[in-house]
């Protein structure tokens, strides 16, 4: 039951994010607002979570990791009915900012007690499986909400999460043990010092921003310079989310087999040549090139996550596990929000204009393949960052 209250929070956690891009067109509709001004439903719980992700790890060593994590499953809980219910469109930003510290809580600590929780030979497992869910709620809240905005309208994806996040509250509190959270809450205010923690912090941050960059430019590469219609960009774009899906848990246990820094080490180098290949597949063979390249990426992003979030939990000392998940949750927001600002600039750069809609094919071409030598190049660095660990 542990498992599965710890892996639900996971997931709603990334579907809160996924469900609402979906409903941002029928937001417009409904309040009457310039997609800018929707768009602050998607900013507001991702910059809540960004700023509350290392508050929740402190909270958590402090006061008990279980406690807090039910805690922010309420603070979520109460969030989404509130979404759900509100009036305008600025209750509904406000309500979303609760409902991303909620979600801070959620990732946070549900990672930090997947660590506490396993047995030691089993550690690099549990961190695979969290990578696995968190791929698949954003997976799913796409199609969940497709299913439900032309049924229920904008409020059934915020309705449909108050129910998920009473399940997982329910779960955990009945299923998460008590003496991890008494234990960690005892050292609470010590600062974590783990080895490496800012080469693990500064290469996560890296690599959050290289995976952006595909959720950024790939849809304008499909779309403008393939020239494929909504639908297949859709399906082109979901080979990322399924192979997460599938090589979250396996990653994991190449973790548990052959150690952090091995596997840390095999993921820098596939997320690197997966990146030169998205540079230079797509242009000669097109969607198959695409594809092959997401092949070689996606199993990387997954081995380095199970492989870096394992040593870095590893290397700190219990009490201080919640604020090293924290840290962990905070480079990797940094580095999605770095990645969809300096590589969207360094894409709309190759391109020659920010009017993509006026670049022809080559343009848009260029720009691809621009922005993924500079990302082939950015997981170079965080080879050369991280490579003091690697031979653990």
């Amino acid at each position: 039951m542990s498992t599965a209250a710890l892996a639900l929070a996971v997931l709603i956690a990334a579907l809160g994010t996924s469900i609402a891009n979906i409903a941002l067109p029928a937001l417009a509709e409904a309040f009457a607002a310039p997609f800018a001004a929707v768009q602050g439903v998607v900013v507001a719980y991702l910059a809540a979570m960004t700023a509350a992700v290392l508050v929740a790890g402190r909270i958590g060593d402090r006061y008990g990791l279980k406690p807090a994590l039910i805690a922010g499953l309420g603070l979520f809980a109460a969030g989404s009915l509130l979404c759900a219910l509100a009036p305008a469109l600025p209750l509904l930003v406000a309500a979303r900012v609760l409902q991303g510290v909620g979600a801070a809580f959620m990732t946070t600590l549900a990672t930090a007690l997947m660590r506490e929780t396993a047995p030691e030979d089993r550690v690099g497992r549990a961190m695979g499986l969290a990578g696995t869910v968190s791929a698949l709620g954003t997976a799913l809240g796409p199609s969940l909400g497709g299913v439900l905005i032309p049924i229920t309208g904008w409020r059934g994806v915020f309705w449909l999460q108050v129910p998920l996040a009473v399940l997982a509250l329910g779960l955990a509190a009945l299923g998460l043990p008590a003496a991890g959270a008494r234990r960690t809450a005892r050292a609470g205010r010590r600062w974590p010092s783990a080895p490496g923690l800012w080469r693990n912090l500064i290469a996560n941050a890296l690599v959050a921003a290289v995976m952006m960059a595909t959720l950024v430019v790939g849809p304008f590469y499909l779309a403008l310079g393939l020239g494929l219609d909504p639908a297949r960009v859709g399906l082109v774009m979901a080979i990322g989310p399924t192979l997460s899906i599938v090589s979250g848990v396996p990653s994991g246990r190449l973790v548990d087999r052959w150690g952090s820094g091995r596997v840390v080490a095999l993921g820098l180098v596939l997320l690197a040549a997966g990146a030169a290949l998205l540079a230079v597949l797509p242009p000669r063979i097109g969607v198959t090139g695409y594809g092959l390249a997401l092949l070689v990426l996606t199993p990387g992003y997954q081995l380095f996550q199970a492989g870096n979030t394992t040593a870095t939990l590893a290397a700190g000392r219990p009490e201080t596990r919640g604020t090293l998940s924290g840290l962990l949750g905070l480079a990797r927001n940094l580095g999605l929000i770095a990645g969809a600002s300096a590589m969207g600039a360094v894409f709309a750069f190759g391109v020659g204009t920010e009017d993509f809609g006026r670049a022809g094919a080559a343009a848009i071409g260029a720009g691809m393949r621009l922005t993924f030598l500079v990302a082939s190049g950015l997981m170079l660095a965080a080879i050369a960052v991280a490579r003091p660990g690697l031979s653990r």
